[in-house]
């Protein structure tokens, strides 16, 4: 029988892994996500050395499947070499057995060291949601220059909670700046002033969460109340959001400004 009422009662065991990763996958999706932490932020990994990058207590969903980093734990990144360049990714390293034995870890893909612009490695091929023996899920780069780890990158999509996500219509608001979601369209305005100098500049205090960014830089101008002076209302595609003064001094007039775009 091809159909299986997955939470109803069989009688057997009879609900898999895959049938609950299914579920999650189609829930929150087919990637890879990390949950926020106890403390309502999310965690990262950290350099302890050159040698040693902590991995902090993560909650993860890969694929589907739930994971977690239930204590900090230590991960051991090759030296550098002097005069080069190198990308290392931290990764969880996910196997199934021949007897279907699902088990993970954390595990390093090494990059090739380069004296130019270094590149991440090649992850190699594989999903679990199909079934694959071995799946590479990179959560953070190392890049190294010289002997020299930089600060990890974290490659791991930010999952924001439901409770989140059903005062979504609202998405930020103080006395400047008014953040909306109507559908899929974001209405981003703002009201104030932002100074006279030339190329002044107000930054929102928070950013567009990764759902809610353009997937290009994106500006309009700004209405100023001495109908002079040039402003800018930009949404960039890493979610900063500013309002800039176009170059030439001016008078700290208010100034107003409306900014939409479609979200997927």
């Amino acid at each position: 029988m091809t159909m299986n009422l997955i939470t109803g009662k069989a009688g057997a065991p009879h609900i898999t892994s895959s049938d609950q990763g299914a579920m999650q996958a189609g829930l929150v999706g087919n990637g890879n996500y990390m949950l926020q932490g106890s403390d309502g932020k999310f965690p990262a990994v950290t350099m302890q050395s050159a040698n040693k990058a902590l991995v902090p207590v993560l909650n993860l969903v890969i694929e589907g499947r739930y994971a977690r980093v239930t204590a900090a734990e230590t991960v051991t990144i090759e030296s550098g070499v002097t005069g080069q360049k190198r990308n290392d990714l931290i990764c969880v390293k996910y196997t199934r057995d021949s007897k279907n034995i699902e088990t993970i870890a954390l595990a390093v893909l090494k990059g090739a060291a380069t004296d130019g612009t270094a590149a991440d490695p090649t992850v190699p091929s594989g999903s679990i949601l199909n079934n694959s023996g071995t799946v590479w899920i990179p959560i953070a780069r190392i890049p190294i220059s010289g002997i020299t780890a930089g600060t990890p990158v974290m490659l791991v999509k930010q999952l924001p909670p439901m409770s989140q996500l059903w005062d979504s219509v609202t998405l930020y608001q103080d006395k400047n700046w008014n953040i909306f979601r109507y559908g899929r369209m974001i209405v981003i305005r703002f009201s104030g002033k932002i100074g006279s100098g030339s190329w002044d500049a107000v930054e929102c205090p928070v950013k567009l969460a990764e759902w809610y960014r353009p997937p290009i830089d994106l500006s309009t101008v700004c209405l100023v109340s001495n109908g002079q002076t040039a402003r800018s209302l930009t949404a960039r595609a890493d979610g900063t959001i500013r309002v800039t003064n176009m170059g030439a001094a001016g008078s700290n007039q208010d100034c107003f400004g409306t900014l939409c775009f479609p979200i997927p």
